[in-house]
């Protein structure tokens, strides 16, 4: 039946041991994601906290940081396969595999030119979004380095809950004033959380 038909945790013995899944990996693979609670977890331990755990030693860390990485790189590959944002939920979908694990709000952008085609996606700021420490002009300079014609604002929850708060409408507010004064269109604001995603624009927040 293939690999879609094993489990989690007879996946990751796969990727620990050495070709099959054995009694003895099984266990270590089940203690593994529960020590880091599963596998947003598992994305975000370091080499050396991998290493921590009972049963993982320099070559089954290394080996499971490795597997990871080909699959960060597969998620890349497959953005730059489609590169035109034409909906908020086409640039959620770009982010969020990237976004709804992390631990901190990120600001990113999603840059586009005159046809809606992706520039980059680059990290304005870590950080709780506040009006009072967020400098609007980063969010420009940014887009004016790209010769962006448009962008796209997204931040997470590590809540994990997409609802936007009154801070995300205030800071939303001022932001797409600033874009009409720099000529830049702020096409949306959107707020991603677990497998999930909350438009501003499309609820009218924001975008008076």
């Amino acid at each position: 039946m293939g690999e879609r038909a094993l489990s989690t945790t007879e996946l990751l013995a796969l990727v620990l041991g050495s070709g099959n899944a054995n009694d003895n990996v099984l266990s270590v693979a089940q203690y593994l994601l529960a020590e880091v609670n599963g596998l947003p977890g598992l994305s975000r331990a370091s080499l050396a906290e991998l290493k921590t755990v009972r049963g993982i030693g320099d070559a089954k860390a290394s080996r499971l940081k490795a597997s990871l990485e080909l699959g960060r790189r597969l998620l890349l590959t497959a953005r730059q396969e489609r590169p035109y944002i034409t909906s908020p939920g086409d640039a959620a979908n770009l982010l969020m595999p990237d976004m709804m694990h992390l631990e901190q709000e990120h600001l990113r952008l999603v840059l586009l030119d005159t046809r809606n085609r992706l520039l980059g996606t680059p990290t304005i700021y870590v950080g709780s979004l506040n009006t009072s420490v967020i400098r609007i002009g980063e969010l420009f300079r940014a887009a004016l380095k790209e010769n962006a014609a448009a962008f796209i604002m997204a931040h997470n929850h590590p809540s994990h809950d997409p609802s936007p708060s009154p801070e995300d409408i205030a800071v939303t507010r001022k932001i797409v004033e600033a874009g009409r004064l720099m000529s830049i269109e702020v096409l949306d604001h959107i707020i991603i959380g677990q497998n999930c995603f909350v438009s501003l624009k499309e609820r009218g927040y924001g975008f008076e």
